[in-house]
């Protein structure tokens, strides 16, 4: 009765004026920018704080916007996957499969269907699970120490390589360099300067935002620059997305597996939508066995994955909010706003700001049915917009990471630090170096380290309060046991490209 209670409150904020506008102006934005290849959700999200800023949204509002970009993003990703064979983003790459065979085969209106209503049902799927198990995880989390958040960290960083989906070296030497850009800033407890190289600008350390537009929007456009083509993109008839809707009935119990795997798969810390949306493929198509013609068209094979990549998106909010680790790239830029606005996820964020918790879940709700009426009669608009040049998009997204920012604190310097934040990011892009490992460490750094400083102060010094209590032991397992997935699930995929 409880969480009937806070959802009622949730939904009195999530219906104001204000808030519903934001729910639609997000998920509009979100379907479009989901729908350019390369740009994803992390990108997205990221582009559209430092406006968040420039309006002087709160933090209710903001988060409701932010996490409608990010819903519309995962549904947007499947346009480009089904109509050019290029995936919006890593998630959406399974969908390629057999949702671009379906276009070929003139039957593009009927996936973009199929794919919106396992996408509303994976975030239904989600949003349920947001709203029954955060609040347990709150519960449990409100035992958690220094020593115990420590070993959050721990898990995090040790993790990150289920994320990426790449080479775990890279995976850590990215993190370590997030730790190391972390560290820059007057020292917290001993009020020494480190690494400021004398630059007053830096004694508050590195602004999140600043680093997050570089990092993101500005290296995709240095790749854009570089990846110039003049080749011609193809052209294919759509047609109606009705028949889509009805073949959802038909695969009503595969987008029902595809949303509980999914669901799973965000949960975990480091996992994400992307081990999501494999999963609910790979294991779809075990489960179909020889009746399925996956990888030449068949509606399960869009159904699945679709339904995975949209069930982790909404369940990686859990640990995010109630824990404050993030369980995928996007939500480390979520987790980036909260903070950026002296509002720490964790357990007593629901105590001290159960308004706000409860509108974004009601939020949810409502901008998943608003995603839903968006993107059955109007695809055939959205998929146009990848016919908009790219001379045209890049601009635009420069001019927006700009303005932003220097709204920001009215600082050239944020300028200069945004544009060597690009630069970096280009630079580990062509390395084929991850970015989401350096945004962790730059997040997570400071109260990692914070929280061990403290658990060394109670301890007088005794490294071993690090492993004294069983939540301790049991996040430090949980950590190999998901370091070990990360490892089986990336050997995998290189045996299916191969």
């Amino acid at each position: 009765m409880d969480i009937l209670a806070f959802l009622a409150q949730g939904f009195a904020v999530a219906l104001e004026p204000q808030n519903l506008l934001l729910a639609f102006i997000g998920c509009v934005i979100g379907t479009l920018i989901g729908a350019l290849p390369g740009l994803g959700p992390v990108n997205g999200v990221a582009l559209m704080i430092p406006l968040s800023f420039n309006f002087s949204l709160p933090a209710t509002g903001a988060l409701i916007l932010l996490v409608s970009v990010y819903y519309g993003c995962m549904y947007g990703g499947r346009i480009s996957s089904i109509v050019l064979n290029i995936p919006g983003d890593e998630p959406a790459m399974m969908t390629t499969l057999d949702g671009y065979p379906m276009a070929l085969q003139g039957r593009g209106g009927e996936a973009l269907g199929l794919s919106a209503v396992a996408s509303f049902v994976g975030a239904g799927v989600a949003t349920l699970g947001l709203a029954l198990f955060a609040p347990l995880l709150v519960q449990f989390a409100i035992r958690f120490g220094p020593a115990e958040y420590f070993a959050l960290f721990v898990l995090a960083f040790a993790t990150i390589g289920g994320v990426t989906g790449g080479s775990l070296v890279k995976s850590f030497i990215a993190a370590f360099l997030g730790l190391l850009l972390g560290s820059v800033g007057i020292d917290a407890v001993s009020g020494v300067p480190r690494y400021t190289f004398g630059l007053y600008e830096l004694y508050d350390g590195i602004d999140f935002i600043v680093a997050l537009v570089g990092l993101f929007a500005i290296s995709e456009c240095l790749i854009y620059l570089e990846d110039i083509r003049g080749t011609s993109r193809p052209t294919l008839t759509l047609g109606s997305a009705m028949p889509g809707v009805r073949s959802a009935g038909r695969c009503a119990p595969t987008i029902a597996r595809g949303s509980l795997i999914g669901f799973v798969a965000g949960v975990l810390p480091g996992a994400g939508a992307a081990l999501g949306s494999f999963l609910a493929y790979m294991l779809e198509k075990r489960w179909v066995g020889r009746n399925g013609r996956f990888g030449q068209g068949d509606p399960r094979g869009v159904a699945a994955p679709e339904a995975g990549n949209n069930a982790a998106a909404g369940g990686a909010l859990i640990p995010m909010l109630s824990l404050g680790i993030p369980g995928s790239g996007t939500t480390a830029i979520l987790l980036a706003l909260l903070l950026s606005m002296n509002i720490t996820p964790g357990p007593l964020l629901f105590e001290q700001q159960p308004e706000m918790v409860w509108g974004l879940v009601a939020a949810l709700v409502i901008g998943n049915f608003v995603l839903l009426v968006l993107n059955v009669p109007l695809v055939s608009l959205f998929a146009k917009v990848l016919q908009a040049p790219g001379w045209f998009l890049m601009p635009m997204v420069v001019m927006v990471a700009f303005v932003g920012v220097y709204s920001l604190n009215n600082s050239a310097f944020d300028l200069y630090m945004m544009l060597g934040f690009g630069v970096l990011g280009y630079a580990l892009r062509k390395l084929e170096i991850p970015t989401v490992p350096v945004v962790l460490g730059l997040l997570l750094g400071g109260q990692m380290e914070f929280n061990l400083r403290r658990a060394m102060s109670i301890s007088g010094g005794d490294w071993s309060i690090l492993w004294n209590s069983g939540i301790s032991v049991g996040i430090y397992l949980f950590a190999v046991i998901l370091i070990v997935a990360g490892l089986a699930y990336a050997w995998l995929i290189r045996g299916r490209l191969q």
